[in-house]
Parts: structure tokens; C-alpha cells; sequence
């Protein structure tokens, strides 16, 4: 029997939330999430298969497409073994461990999506701005060199987190607050001065957070300015149009992390039920919308994938 509340001097374990307060309802939760599983990885699968096969879409806003797609493949990825284990096979405890192992991947990989968020922004202006010298300024080992370069800031970046976790004495409650591990959340779980902690992590809020979205607000500043610039109306509009999947990508991304990180600061009076949501909705919800997002709104994918169910179609 596991119990929630240990008061050892350390543990060697946590023990996952489900649904607070109502863990008898967690298998109806099975279903909905497998879904969002299933959809992320049929979505983004989709979107890095037709990449692949068109020669056509061997252009730079498609490679970093397929970055994001990756990225967000690998953030479910990251959250899907505690998930699980809560909620298809009622299994809440996770080793200390590969909690903080979990919340290495699970950060670093929100770094990394955001770093690919500002570095489409920079595609959107490049197109813009100069699209006749658009692919010869990114050029796949361009585009390379810009992919290393945001995986190795959110690697250094979120590298500390683990070990500043496990310095700290954890001697009450081992139960957290969500399915999978947060290093906020873990924190405050400690029975030791977390100042450190607290610090480190505003600082990779301002690093990631507050620079690329400042980033991505400077770009559409730039673009605007670009666009405002062409004569005719229907150019401009064709020029915005090309930047509405990105916008939505960015509002799907950032509007749940602010909310989820207020929420984790300032929010310690509201129901837990409010922090689950909140964060599930965080690292679930793009993942599943931005294949939808960009197959809807990006002409070639569309007319891509529909070519493909139409020729199943026809040979079966």
C-alpha cells in the first residue's frame, strides 16, 4: 500500500495527482488523454512524413516546421510514461529519480519549442523582407546551425535544475501536483529555503519566456513595417497571410505557459483542480493543435495530405 505522506528524513519517491481530490475518477480520464496521445503523434507524423516526401516543401519555414513537430512529439513523449501510469494502470509513484529526470526533459524541451518559436518568427521575416534571397540566406546548414544553437541554450540553461533538487531535504508530504514532474512543483515540497531554486527559475522564465517573446514581438514589429511598406492591399494581405499558422502557433504556446506559470506563483489560493488544468493544457494542448493549425492554414500541406487520402482512396 502506498502512502502519502512519508516523514522520512529524504525520499525516495513521489506519488503523481491525477484528478485532486477525486482519484477514483482518473480512469475516466484514460480515454481523453490516450486521444490527445494518439492525435499528437498521428498529427505531428503526418506533418514530417509529407515534409519528407515533397521535394516541394524542402523550404526553410518547412524545416522548421519539422523541427517543431519533433519537439513537440518528444515534449508528449516526455509526459506520457507517468500519465500512464496514473492514469491507465493507477500506478502513482515515480522513483525520485526519474522525476527529476522527467523534469529535465520536460523543461528542456519547453526551451527548445520556444527557441523554434522565435526562430520561425525569423523565417517570417527573412520571407518578407527579402524573399529573393529568402533561400540563400537560410540555408539548410544555416537552419542546422540555429537548430544547435536553441538546443544547446535550453540544455545549458535547464541542466542545473535537476541537481539543485536534489540538494534540497524533502521530510513531508511527497505528493505532487500534477501527472508528471515540474520543478516549481517538486520545490515546494521541500522542507529547506528554496531561495535558489526560486531565483533559477525566474531567471530561465526571463531567458526563455520574456527574451523570445520579445524576440517574436520585435520580428512582427519589423514585418509590419515591411508590410505596411508594399503598395498594393492585396500584397500586403498575402504577405500577413503567410504569418497567421506562426501567430497561432506562438498564442498556443506562450498564452498556456503565462497562464500556467501566474498560476504557480500567484495562484497558491486557487483549487488544485485549476493548477492540473492548467497545466495539462500547457504540454498537451499544442502539441495536438499545431499539426491542425498548419495543415489548415498552410496550402501546400493541405492540398499534400489530401492528395495522399485520395490516392489510399482510390487504390483501395
Amino acid at each position: 500500500m502506498i502512502h502519502f505522506n512519508r516523514s522520512l528524513g529524504n525520499h525516495h519517491s513521489f506519488i503523481l495527482t491525477g484528478i485532486p481530490g477525486m482519484p477514483d475518477k482518473n480512469p475516466w480520464m484514460a480515454f481523453p488523454l490516450g486521444l490527445l496521445y494518439t492525435l499528437t503523434l498521428l498529427g505531428n507524423g503526418t506533418i514530417l512524413t509529407v515534409i519528407k516526401v515533397d521535394q516541394s516543401l524542402h523550404e526553410p519555414m518547412y524545416y522548421f516546421l519539422s523541427i517543431l513537430a519533433m519537439t513537440d512529439v518528444s515534449l508528449s513523449m516526455s509526459t506520457l510514461p507517468s500519465v500512464l501510469s496514473i492514469f491507465w494502470f493507477n500506478v502513482p509513484e515515480i522513483a525520485f529519480d526519474a522525476c527529476i529526470t522527467q523534469m529535465f526533459f520536460i523543461h528542456a524541451l519547453g526551451g527548445i519549442e520556444s527557441g523554434v518559436l522565435v526562430s520561425m518568427a525569423l523565417d517570417r521575416f527573412i520571407v518578407i523582407r527579402d524573399p529573393l534571397r529568402y533561400t540563400s540566406i537560410l540555408t539548410p546548414g544555416v537552419i542546422g546551425k540555429i537548430g544547435i544553437a536553441v538546443l544547446i541554450r535550453a540544455v545549458c540553461l535547464v541542466f542545473p535544475l535537476p541537481f539543485l533538487i536534489k540538494r534540497l531535504p524533502f521530510c513531508g508530504s511527497n505528493v505532487l501536483s500534477h501527472s508528471y514532474c515540474l520543478h516549481q512543483d517538486a520545490m515546494r515540497l521541500a522542507c529547506a529555503r528554496t531561495r535558489v531554486n526560486s531565483l533559477y527559475g525566474l531567471i530561465i522564465v526571463i531567458f526563455t519566456l520574456g527574451l523570445d517573446v520579445l524576440l517574436i514581438l520585435f520580428s512582427y514589429v519589423l514585418i509590419l513595417q515591411t508590410v505596411l511598406g508594399v503598395a498594393s492591399r492585396a500584397e500586403r494581405l498575402k504577405a500577413l497571410n503567410t504569418c497567421l499558422s506562426h501567430i497561432c502557433a506562438v498564442l498556443l504556446f506562450y498564452v498556456p505557459l503565462i497562464g500556467v506559470t501566474m498560476v504557480h506563483r500567484f495562484g497558491k489560493h486557487l483549487s488544485p483542480v485549476v493548477h492540473t488544468l492548467m497545466a495539462n493544457i500547457y504540454l498537451l494542448l499544442p502539441p495536438v493543435l499545431n499539426p491542425i493549425v498548419y495543415s489548415v492554414k498552410t496550402k501546400q500541406i493541405r492540398r499534400r495530405i489530401i492528395h495522399v487520402f485520395q490516392r489510399r482512396k482510390n487504390t483501395v
